[in-house]
C-alpha cells in the first residue's frame, strides 16, 4: 500500500538541495508520556521510525528537547547511518526541567550547546536544517525579538554546522526579521482544518516558494472533534484524521505534513491519507469548517 504511494508529491526547500515528499513524519510521540523520558517500548519506535523510511518517507522532524535526548537517540538507533536523501529537521529554543515542565530559552550559548546535543544523539557532523522556535506556547508572541537567535544559529551556518535555518511559531513580522539576518527555508507553525489563524500567511509564504509545516495537524494531544469531519469521513470510507491530512495537502502545494505517532498501524494510516481524493463538494465543507464550528 504504501510503497506504492506518492506520499503527497515533492516540494524543495527553497535555495537547497533537499528534496522532500510531502507527507513527512513527526517523532515528537517516540518518548515517554507528555514527551518525557523513555517510551513504554522502545523496540516499537525503532519499528516506527523504520516502517515510516521503508515506506518512502525522507522528512522526519524532531528536536533534542524532546524526551530531552530520548527521541533523538531512538532516531539514531533506529535509523543511522542515514540513507541518501534523507532530510533530519529539528528545533532549538526550548529545555525540559526535571519535572518534565517546558521552559523556553534563546541565549546564544543555550542555543550552540543545543545544536551540539542534536548533532550528537542523531549521530551527525550537519544539521540539515534547524528551526528556531519563538516563544508562547501554542502561538507567537510579538514582543519577542527572533533576531539574535537567528544570528547565532547564522554563526553555526558560517562554521559548516548547520546548512539551513528555518522558523517555528512565529509570526510574519518574525519571519521578516528572521530573512534580515539569513535565508529561512521553512516556517513551521500552529494550523490544521479548524485552526487557521495562519491562512494569511501560508498563502504569502507560497508566494515566497517558503514550505509551511503545520505542527498539530491533527489537533495535538486533544485530537480534532469535529462533527462535520466525522461525517465527511464516514462519506469517503476514510478516517477523520486521514481526511484532516488530504485536506491540508489540498490547501496549498506548500504544505508539508509530519503527523506524529507510535504506531506502525497509525503510521499506514497517515500515510494512505495523501492518496485520499477529495471531491469538489467535500472541499467547500471542509473549507468553510473553523475551530468555532467544531464540534
Amino acid at each position: 500500500m504504501a510503497e506504492a504511494n506518492t506520499l503527497g508529491g515533492t516540494y524543495t526547500f527553497p535555495g537547497t538541495a533537499l528534496t522532500v515528499h510531502r507527507m513527512g513524519y513527526g517523532a515528537m510521540q517516540l518518548s515517554g508520556p507528555h514527551i518525557f523520558g523513555p517510551p513504554k517500548d522502545r523496540a516499537a519506535a525503532v519499528a516506527v521510525l523504520r516502517r515510516a523510511v521503508e515506506a518512502g518517507v525522507n522528512h522526519i522532524d524532531t528536536s533534542d528537547f524532546y524526551g530531552p535526548h530520548v527521541t533523538n537517540q531512538i532516531i539514531r538507533e533506529a535509523l543511522h547511518p542515514y540513507r541518501d536523501g534523507l532530510v533530519i529537521v529539528t528545533k532549538v529554543g526550548a529545555r525540559r526541567g526535571e519535572d518534565g515542565s517546558w521552559i523556553q530559552e534563546h541565549g546564544p550559548q543555550f542555543l550552540i550547546d543545543s545544536v551540539h546535543d542534536n548533532l550528537r544523539n542523531l549521530g551527525l557532523d550537519v544539521l540539515d536544517i534547524v528551526n528556531v522556535r519563538g516563544t508562547g506556547l501554542m502561538a507567537p508572541e510579538e514582543g519577542f525579538d527572533v533576531r539574535p537567535a537567528v544570528e547565532a544559529i547564522a554563526e553555526l551556518q558560517r562554521r559548516g554546522l548547520v546548512k539551513h535555518i528555518g522558523v517555528s511559531n512565529v509570526s510574519a513580522r518574525h519571519i521578516a526579521d528572521a530573512q534580515s539576518i539569513a535565508p529561512i527555508v521553512c516556517v513551521q507553525n500552529l494550523y490544521n482544518v479548524v485552526q487557521r489563524a495562519d491562512d494569511a500567511l501560508i498563502d504569502d509564504l507560497a508566494k515566497q516558494h517558503i514550505p509551511y509545516v503545520p505542527f498539530f495537524p491533527l489537533g495535538g494531544f486533544t485530537p480534532l472533534q469535529s462533527d462535520t469531519l466525522n461525517s465527511v469521513a464516514a462519506g469517503l470510507g476514510a478516517t477523520p484524521m486521514q481526511v484532516a491530512l488530504a485536506w491540508l495537502l489540498h490547501r496549498s502545494p506548500n504544505i508539508l505534513l509530519i503527523p506524529g505517532t507510535s504506531s506502525v498501524g497509525h503510521l499506514e494510516e497517515n500515510l494512505a491519507a495523501s492518496n485520499l481524493k477529495l471531491p469538489a463538494d467535500v472541499l467547500e465543507t471542509l473549507d468553510g469548517l473553523t475551530q468555532e464550528k467544531s464540534a
